[in-house]
């Protein structure tokens, strides 16, 4: 079994993709230990935006489909649908092609996983760190993503590391925080994780 995940994120420098596929290489580290261990191959590709990430996703099902290829992008807004339907209805993406199974949000962004672990945030910001900025409710997905930014930059903005930035903060937040916080409040990545667990256990 070979997975290859396709993320949103990074940007168009190579210094910034490179620092974000760390970032999330890191988050995931219980699956790439599990993957290791079951001897599965397994990659990680930051894309830059989503579109890039659709389009690398889309050439791997096509040129590479003995693969378990994985799409990973932001929802971007509510879902109401499964994971597939949210974005051919959204982006008008044909994933006819594509299991159900590979196809993964953040949702409503990938800053919804960071604020769900307020510790890991506090610790590396420091002084000034304002977490009661940060939204309480149970089911971070029901926050909007203008919300989530909103809050971030509200928590952070005291702080000497500055105003939260995906491009300065991102990659670093994400070898910190940790998923066992993220996934109770976020089902996407809760099904991520089980979806991938799985399919290498198989």
């Amino acid at each position: 079994m070979e997975i290859a995940i396709y993320f949103e994120g990074g940007g168009d420098s190579a210094e910034n993709k490179a620092k974000l596929r760390h970032g999330i290489s890191a988050f995931l580290k219980p699956l790439v230990d599990l993957a290791r261990q079951r001897r599965s191959r397994w990659s990680i590709t930051s894309c830059g935006g989503r579109g890039q990430a659709w389009d690398a996703f889309s050439d791997a099902l096509e040129k590479e489909p003995e693969k378990f290829n994985v799409l990973l992008v932001d929802s971007e807004e509510a879902v109401t649908a499964s994971p597939r339907a949210h974005l051919q209805q959204r982006d008008g993406w044909n994933l006819q092609g594509a299991q159900e199974e590979q196809v993964h949000l953040m949702a409503q962004c990938m800053e919804t996983w960071l604020v769900a672990d307020p510790d890991a945030l506090a610790d590396y910001y420091g002084q000034g760190f304002n977490r009661n900025a940060l939204p309480r409710r149970i089911n971070l997905e029901d926050e909007p993503k203008s919300q989530i930014h909103a809050a971030l930059e509200s928590a952070t903005r005291q702080t000497q590391k500055g105003s939260y930035g995906k491009v300065k903060h991102a990659g670093k937040l994400l070898t910190l925080v940790s998923p066992e916080k993220a996934k109770p409040r976020c089902h996407h990545c809760d099904r991520l994780f089980s979806v991938l667990a799985a399919k290498i256990q198989s």
